[in-house]
């Protein structure tokens, strides 16, 4: 087995969004940033995996200068390298510009057995950065993963989430696997491992070192743009409904018609 990669974004702690209503835009000035929570776990998993083969576990973020942060927390955590995909020419990414890069970077890193990714981002909550990854660089990928069960030389066997239950599923190696909190619980940064972070060296990747195309980095690389953001309008008021649930669907359905067609 080769190293484990391990995909993160640093995004704002709080969840009480503010938006500048000139730009559209999240305002980050004065807010905390964090790990998105979601990638603590796959951190955690890829340390587990280093701890069980004795591979590699190396963490890569694409982001402002300050994402450096994130990366030294995940070192703390056990991680081995991190890369860091900064650049002004990313600004404006969507996530399909944004998985282009990442994989364009995980190439340039070298050889991998398997990539980790949280489920999705807490601040954009598309899912669909991993995803992405693994169809730019052409390997298998399994969603929603709750389980490791096995890596083989070749294969890994998971166990992914479903609505129902779960799926045991096998895939060949390397592959990417996006990751949800039932998988484990995120250890504390020991303090040999906040020492060594403090140290550790963040290899800086730049647009130029990736040789991307740009026509598919930042916004001209992205088919989708924010046009608004704003916050919905809560309505007060509201029914709550105890009869039989075949009844109360009827009756929510109804209702919808009538907000919709009036």
């Amino acid at each position: 087995m080769n190293s484990v990669i391990v995909c993160i974004k640093q995004v704002p702690e709080t969840t009480d969004v503010k938006i500048n209503p000139e730009t559209n835009t999240l305002v980050r000035e004065g807010v905390k940033s964090i790990i998105n929570p979601f990638d603590m776990y796959a951190i955690e998993e890829a340390v587990r995996l280093k701890e069980k083969f004795g591979v590699k576990a190396i963490v890569l973020s694409m982001g402002p200068p300050q994402a450096e942060a994130a990366l030294r927390e995940a070192i703390s955590m056990g991680a081995d390298e991190a890369y860091l995909a900064s650049d002004r020419a990313f600004a404006g990414s969507d996530t399909l510009a944004t998985s282009y890069t990442l994989a364009k970077a995980i190439k340039k890193i070298g050889d991998f057995s398997v990539i980790l990714c949280g489920k999705q981002a807490s601040d954009g909550d598309t899912a669909q950065v991993g995803p992405g990854i693994s169809t730019h660089l052409d390997i298998p990928q399994v969603t929603y993963v709750k389980k490791i069960e096995e890596i083989k030389e070749n294969t890994a066997r998971v166990e992914r989430m479903t609505e129902e239950g779960f799926e045991i599923l096998e895939c060949p190696l390397p592959c990417l696997f996006t990751v949800v909190k039932e998988i484990n619980e995120p250890r504390l940064p020991s303090l040999k491992g906040i020492m060594k972070s403090k140290s550790a060296k963040i290899h800086l990747l730049t647009a130029q070192m990736l040789e991307l195309e740009e026509d598919r980095i930042g916004l001209k690389g992205s088919p989708t743009q924010v046009v608004k953001i704003f916050s919905p309008e809560r309505r007060k008021g509201g029914e709550i409904y105890s009869g039989a649930a075949e009844e109360g669907v009827d009756k929510l359905v109804a209702i919808l018609k009538k907000e919709l067609y009036a």
